[in-house]
């Protein structure tokens, strides 16, 4: 007999805004679902690897690692329909929440969360290859690395909460999602890409950490050039933070623009 589990509850931090009926009404009905599980364990996919041809110039085939998944595990190849417009739905916080940096910084109408992603997406779609760099990784860590933010909001330095608690609020709250998204291998795979980019772990995560370190500071000269203003804050804390060469080359671009600007601007 199948058995009728409910999924815990997404917790909100307590110093973030309060969320909409809707948004609690995704929660809500997200945790009162009942997950069923199969008494017949499923097969799912574990590592995929792709090899190097040998020396005869054979190319063997991809090999991939198959295994049997605990039937506690209650993987699935799809969500359902429902759980995708759940989850959907919650992600809209991504486009309706803005960056706190500039909103602390007076500028009206600034960028939402899910803006700066975008562009960090586009980043990766142009960049420049690299010696063993997964461009598509890079395309799909740019997409998750702030998801989380849909819940806890964009969370600063001027808010003082220490980096482990925002990286354990974000864990949190990123679980909290892909329960609702209704687990399986999607869900898996998007907090294997947050954690790559949380602990910085491989070149991908290097090359879209200094992504967002970019389109920050691009940001940054943007608002700079519309509204008159002189944000140094943004310039300075990413200073000499730079992993890749493209993200250093990028940024050495931006900063000369920015000299000439400001030199006309005193002229």
């Amino acid at each position: 007999m199948a058995t009728n589990l409910s999924a815990p509850c997404v917790r909100l931090p307590k110093h973030r805004s309060l969320p909409s009926r809707s948004f609690l009404a995704i929660i809500n009905r997200a945790t009162s679902k009942a997950v069923f599980f199969s008494e017949t364990p499923c097969s799912r996919l574990v590592s995929v690897r792709s090899h190097r041809p040998s020396s005869d110039g054979f190319v063997p085939k991809r090999s991939v690692r198959m295994q049997k998944s605990d039937s506690s595990i209650g993987f699935s190849s799809s969500p359902s329909p429902s759980s995708v417009v759940d989850f959907l739905t919650l992600c809209n916080r991504l486009k309706t929440t803005k960056r706190k940096g500039w909103i602390n910084h007076g500028i009206k109408g600034p960028e939402s969360i899910a803006d700066h992603m975008y562009r960090m997406a586009l980043m990766a779609l142009i960049a420049g290859d690299l010696p063993g760099l997964n461009r598509e990784r890079c395309i799909k860590i740019a997409i998750v690395h702030d998801i989380a933010e849909a819940i806890v909001g964009d969370i600063t330095p001027s808010d003082g909460v220490p980096k482990a608690e925002k990286s354990r609020m974000e864990q949190e709250a990123l679980d909290g999602m892909c329960k609702v998204l209704g687990g399986g291998m999607r869900a898996e795979e998007i907090k294997e890409l947050w954690r790559e980019y949380e602990n910085n772990s491989s070149l991908e995560a290097k090359l879209v950490k200094d992504f967002d370190k970019v389109e920050m500071i691009l940001q940054a000269l943007e608002y700079e050039t519309e509204h008159g203003k002189v944000l140094d804050e943004f310039y300075l804390s990413t200073a000499g933070k730079f992993q890749t060469e493209i993200g250093k080359s990028w940024a050495a671009e931006i900063i000369s623009r920015r000299k000439s600007i400001l030199a006309k601007r005193r002229s």
